[in-house]
């Protein structure tokens, strides 16, 4: 039987495809790795630093480029930071005075449309629980307004300026507010005095009023910041709101108030036939209302407790008081 011998080119040419083969699976085992040790070293780019918030420390991003701030857009606009998303409530529709032309974030629902915003940090504020806030940092970085400052706007936009490190913007902010409120109250002591004030809202699915009282976040700050005085039934009220009896509302006997609906305007159609309860008897005893001294307000920033909503109940109260 003949024997064929193999020539050393061809020997050489297998050993070459050989190696071939072989460094090339052991190039594309290496890839993953190398992209693998590139994405974390993006990662580790991004600097990042410890704050606390109301439930502890949380790191978050040194400079956050991309903010979702949960019904506290007001807090950032003031502060020159355009929002990822805003906050939006199927039967209270949204901030329609910021004027923003962010995507709507549906708090009723699900988070998908927070996380295609892909925010890289969320700051919120009292209404996240423990529960909700875990939900939220999956997402991402989550800050959580502490409960002794939420109550204080100003307070709120120095510690927001402060978690976005852009401190000095806050101080700007904080001095014209300041000046806002200080000029304010002193034409209202003149031309208001003692004379008392009282903020209600008119349930328009049930057809009840709710008083606001003097610790409410929304309204509040009309007698704590503008100096105006409470009525009593506001001034003793431990709640933020509560709901007028038939039997209270004849006691409602302040010189002045401010009404708004609880949903959309005063020309909404679906709010008519709770506004034509404002033409019962009862509604017509209390004596702001003989009197004339009935102020109707938009609902949009009179429920919102920010500094721009603040500022624009001053420019309101301004309208409505000093002559």
């Amino acid at each position: 039987m003949a024997m064929h011998k193999i020539r050393p080119f061809s020997l050489a040419l297998f050993c070459l495809i050989v190696l071939t083969l072989v460094l090339g699976a052991c190039n594309s085992k290496e890839e993953p790795k190398e992209k693998a040790d590139v994405a974390k070293e993006d990662q580790s780019t991004v600097e990042t630093r410890i704050v606390e918030d109301e439930f502890g420390e949380v790191e978050i991003p040194a400079n956050p480029q991309r903010v979702a701030a949960i019904y506290l857009e007001d807090y950032l606009t003031v502060l020159e930071v355009k929002p990822v998303v805003q906050w939006y409530h199927p039967a209270w529709g949204k901030q329609d005075y910021l004027k923003l032309d962010a995507p709507e974030f549906d708090i009723t629902g699900s988070m998908e449309s927070l996380l295609q915003a892909k925010p890289d940090l969320i700051i919120v504020d009292g209404a996240a629980d423990k529960a909700k806030y875990e939900e939220y940092s999956k997402i991402a970085p989550t800050y959580r307004l502490k409960e002794e400052i939420l109550a204080d706007p100003q307070a709120i936009v120095k510690t927001i300026a402060d978690v976005l490190n852009i401190p000095d913007k806050a101080d700007e902010v904080v001095k014209n507010y300041q000046q806002r409120i200080t000029t304010l109250k002193a034409e209202l002591d003149k031309s208001v005095g003692d004379e008392t004030v009282a903020v209600v809202r008119l349930n328009v699915a049930d057809k009840t009023l709710a008083l606001f009282g003097v610790k409410n976040r929304y309204s509040g700050y009309i007698y704590t910041e503008a100096g105006l005085t409470p009525h009593p039934l506001a001034r003793d009220m431990t709640e933020f709101h509560e709901i007028l009896s038939e039997e209270a509302i004849p006691k409602l006997d302040a010189d002045h108030i401010i009404l708004f609906p609880s949903n959309g305007t005063w020309e909404s159609e679906e709010n008519q036939d709770a506004i034509k309860w404002l033409d019962n008897t009862l509604w017509k005893t209390v004596p702001a209302v003989k009197n004339g001294n009935v102020y109707i307000a938009d609902r949009t920033y009179w429920q919102s407790g920010a500094i721009t909503a603040n500022l624009l109940k001053y420019d309101d109260l301004e309208k409505w008081f000093v002559k």
